[in-house]
Order: C-alpha cells, then sequence, then structure tokens
C-alpha cells in the first residue's frame, strides 16, 4: 500500500516541529527520512503511525484517511518500530513477538497454529529462533532491536515504519537487517543516521531540516555535495561504491562548514 503524508505540521510545546511536510512512500518502496537531530524525523514517523496527531494535514494509507480507521484495524496495514522501546518486558522473547499478532484477534482469543507458524518465521527472520525462551530483559540492546522488528514482522503489516533500526546492533546485524528489508520490498518508511547506509538501501530519500522538506529524490539525487554542506554542516565528497555502486559518502572528518541561509537550500522533487 501508498503511504501519503499531505502539507502535515505538527505542533509540540507552542512550536511547529513539522511544517507543511509532503512526501509518498509509493507500493513496494523503501523511502528514507534522513537529516540532522531535532529535524523531525521521528516526529513524522510517529504522526504516520498514529502516536501524535497533526495540527494540520493528514496520512493516507492507499486513500483513506489513517484517523479515520479504527486503532485495530490501522495496526493490521501499519507495522511500528519507534525509538523508544522497552526494556523491562517480563516475556520471554516469543511472547514479544506474539505480541504482533494481537491486531488480528479478538478479545481473550488464544494462539492458534497460524499465529505459532507466523511468529516461529518472524524469529527465523532475525536470526533468534534460538532465543525463543529467553527473558525479552535479559538481552542486549542489538538482541531486543532484533526482537521488536520480528515482532513488527509477525504483524505481517502492508506498511513498516522503523525510526533508527540499525540503532545497537554491530556492523554484521547491520548489514543483514538492511538486506532483509531490501528482500522483503514492502512499502517502508524508515529513518536512518547513517547516510551511506541510507543510499544503499532507500529507492527515494527525503531529507528533513529545522522540521521542513528540503529534498526529495533518489539518493544520487538528493546527497550531493552542496546539500550535505547546507543540512549537515560537513565537507564531502560523493563517489560510487566499488562494489555496489550506489552512491558513497567521503566525509572530510578534519573540517565543518557552515550552513548556508535556508533560502539556498537545494530541492529535488
Amino acid at each position: 500500500m501508498r503511504i501519503t503524508v499531505e502539507d502535515i505540521t505538527v505542533t509540540l510545546g507552542g512550536r511547529d516541529v513539522l511544517s507543511d511536510v509532503g512526501l509518498i512512500a509509493a507500493e513496494g518502496e523503501i523511502a528514507g527520512l534522513v537529516g540532522p537531530n531535532g529535524s523531525g524525523k521521528s516526529t513524522l514517523l510517529r504522526t504516520v503511525y498514529r502516536h501524535l496527531r497533526p495540527h494540520a494535514g493528514r496520512v493516507l494509507l492507499a486513500d483513506r484517511d489513517v484517523r479515520s480507521m479504527a486503532p485495530a484495524q490501522a495496526a493490521r496495514h501499519i507495522a511500528a518500530l519507534p525509538q523508544e522501546r522497552g526494556s523491562d518486558f517480563e516475556f520471554t522473547v516469543r511472547e514479544v513477538v506474539a505480541m504482533g499478532r494481537t491486531p488480528f484477534k479478538r478479545a481473550f482469543g488464544g494462539d492458534d497454529e497460524r499465529d505459532h507458524a507466523t511468529v516461529a518465521e518472524a524469529l527465523e527472520r532475525v536470526g533468534l529462533q534460538a532465543y525463543a525462551e529467553h527473558r525479552f530483559a535479559e538481552l542486549s540492546g542489538g538482541e531486543r532491536q532484533r526482537v521488536l522488528l520480528a515482532r513488527a514482522f509477525a504483524q505481517q503489516p502492508d506498511v513498516l515504519v522503523l525510526d533508527e533500526p540499525t540503532n545497537h546492533l554491530d556492523v554484521q546485524h547491520q548489514v543483514e537487517l538492511l538486506a532483509l528489508l531490501r528482500e522483503q520490498r514492502r512499502t517502508t518508511l524508515i529513518s536512518l543516521h547513517d547516510l551511506n547506509a541510507a543510499a544503499s538501501l532507500c529507492d527515494r530519500l527525503h531529507v528533513l531540516h529545522d522540521g521542513a522538506l528540503v529534498a526529495s529524490g533518489t539518493p544520487l539525487e538528493v546527497l550531493t555535495p552542496d546539500l550535505l554542506a547546507m543540512v549537515f554542516g560537513v565537507r564531502a565528497a560523493v563517489v560510487e561504491h566499488p562494489l555496489t555502486g550506489d552512491p558513497l559518502i567521503a566525509f572530510d572528518h578534519r573540517k565543518t562548514m557552515p550552513a548556508p541561509p535556508a533560502e539556498e537550500s537545494p530541492v529535488t522533487v
């Protein structure tokens, strides 16, 4: 399913955290949100999965406003992995992943064979089938991350909304996670700090800066030296990755650059 963000404005504490932001994640597309801390990425994702109500604008799932849907109905279509992740669940890994099946159950309904199979498949996808009976609270941060991703997979959504899913993962598991997301070809809206990971994974990037959308396009169109200097305040060269052909950003770690005025912002649509 397609996700459309139409002219979203979110006001928190009397301040516009997002201002008139619009973008589309097409069906089967991996759309990335990038930008500095405080640019509004998490706020936008929370609005998409209904944790926040926008002051203006709307989010459409296909052609339907997600705010018009009952929570359980929306959860059958949209699964979220937010940054705020519980660490004190007194449940086993299997029980946490099984929570992803909740939107499909009647009140007090138990797990059936399909639920068990779906949970087992989700755990296998993230490489944690051997941890099924471990206590969630006893896992490392990276392991918890993978469990919560498995919970999202168990939800079998049309749309995945992921906020910094590679946090706490070592390099091997970061690579495996990004490969897994790429293989699924499920409509995905994802925020990433790692710009090279975003360039490798995403079909389209949307750049947020100070709550505004300043650029949209393919990674090659968006990740230019001028934009990196303007938005992130860094000197960088963009070259071709020798293994994948994706854009590869080589940062100058010795010098930062002052950001030019906002009106000089390059915008690609």
